[in-house]
């Protein structure tokens, strides 16, 4: 396992921004060259070209950008305080997230099996987070543990605001629109990020 000081955690941070940015870029020239060859067909669907979409909602999918990006940066940082497991099983904190969100903005309905379901993980999360203090605080390592099991929560919880917009978005607009706007924009964060 990789400590806290290992020399590939330097770097660490700069591969995972790179991996972001590519994909996010790969999202925006697929989106572009969508429009372009679809152009006309776009004009029938009642569909926006690039700069329709730019000019009417840029600083919404400018602020989903920044959530997307900024999610993925946490949860890959949390990977140098805490352990593999820690952040895969918190990493799940976007469920009880995305559930709570959906309901107030999306309108679903869960039935209450769902909720208990969602107790169960947030009891276990708990557990968890419990257990990294008090090992952590064995090995000297608790407030590095604490702050990465935080880290992961922090972008397990953007993450789901990202996941309940998505879904806004893909149900009332379009689902190429999404796509190209958070791979232009997530281009964009993640080149700064660099």
């Amino acid at each position: 396992m990789l400590s806290a000081v290992s020399p590939f955690n330097k770097h660490y941070d700069d591969i995972s921004v790179t991996a972001a940015a590519c994909g996010h870029h790969s999202k925006s020239q697929i989106f572009h060259s969508k429009s372009q060859i679809f152009h006309s067909k776009l004009k029938k669907s009642g569909e926006e070209n690039l700069l329709a979409i730019l000019k009417r909602r840029w600083w919404k999918y400018m602020i989903l950008g920044l959530i997307d990006i900024e999610a993925n940066y946490l949860v890959i940082k949390a990977y140098q305080y805490t352990t593999l497991t820690s952040v895969q099983l918190l990493d799940c904190f976007v469920i009880p997230v995305v559930l709570l969100l959906s309901w107030f903005f999306l309108l679903v309905r869960y039935k209450v099996l769902h909720f208990v379901g969602v107790g169960v993980c947030l009891l276990g999360m708990g557990c968890m987070v419990g257990a990294d203090v008090l090992v952590g605080r064995q090995q000297g390592l608790g407030d590095h543990k604490l702050l990465g099991d935080l880290l992961v929560l922090a972008g397990a919880t953007l993450y789901g605001i990202s996941n309940v917009c998505e879904e806004f978005i893909v149900k009332n607009l379009s689902r190429v629109e999404f796509l190209g706007m958070m791979g232009l924009f997530g281009s964009f964060f993640s080149g700064i990020q660099l």
